[in-house]
């Protein structure tokens, strides 16, 4: 399923205690089938164990970009 993004969330953008919550919301805020695009300035390990905690089976994980300065990963919201 090929999946359009719908938004752009730049975590380097976000003091640290707000980004999870921010991407989060832009998550919540998808539609099923829909997609958002997380840029970061490192491999956002925990936050995908933290979907995986929250939103099981629910989304879908897949990295444009990985690294070593900026790691982009598209994460849909599963229909």
């Amino acid at each position: 399923m090929s999946q359009n993004i719908k938004t752009t969330v730049n975590a380097t953008e976000y003091p640290p205690q707000l980004k999870h919550k921010t991407i989060f919301a832009a998550f919540n805020d998808l539609q099923p089938g829909e997609a958002m695009l997380l840029v970061n300035d490192h491999d956002p390990v925990p936050l995908r164990f933290q979907f995986d905690a929250m939103h099981p089976g629910q989304f879908t994980w897949e990295y444009l970009e990985q690294g070593p300065e900026t790691f982009q990963v598209k994460i849909g919201k599963n229909e």
